[in-house]
């Protein structure tokens, strides 16, 4: 499987972009999604995740803000930011597993959003 994001770019504050997640091979439909996200200097984080069934989860920090969805007959992921932050700034990645909470270890390229004035 491959998993390519795209849609990042520089936004200012308050300001709104779509990602999206294009995945390959079989079987996306079954697959557990979700969207990580890098600062520099932090660790990686779980931003949102999706399962087969469209049940979502998020991390506290973009609650109200972000929404993640997935267009199976298109093995695509998504994920709506909207009133955006400068502490959104990060490299986001889309990963998949094959259940809730477990991730395979593929990371595929991930794309830039800046959040700035």
């Amino acid at each position: 499987v491959q998993l390519q994001a795209s849609g990042g770019g520089l936004v200012q504050p308050g300001g709104s972009l779509r990602l999206s997640c294009a995945a390959s091979g079989s079987l996306f439909s079954s697959k557990y999604m979700g969207w990580f996200r890098q600062a520099p200097g932090n660790q990686r984080e779980l931003v949102a995740a999706i399962t087969s069934s469209g049940r979502t989860n998020y991390v506290d920090s973009v609650k109200g803000r972000f929404t993640i969805s997935r267009d199976n007959a298109k093995n695509t992921l998504y994920l709506q930011m909207n009133s955006l932050k400068p502490e959104d700034t990060a490299v986001y990645y889309c990963r998949q597993g094959p259940a809730p909470g477990l991730w395979s270890s593929y990371w595929g390229q991930g794309t830039l959003v800046t959040v700035s004035s």
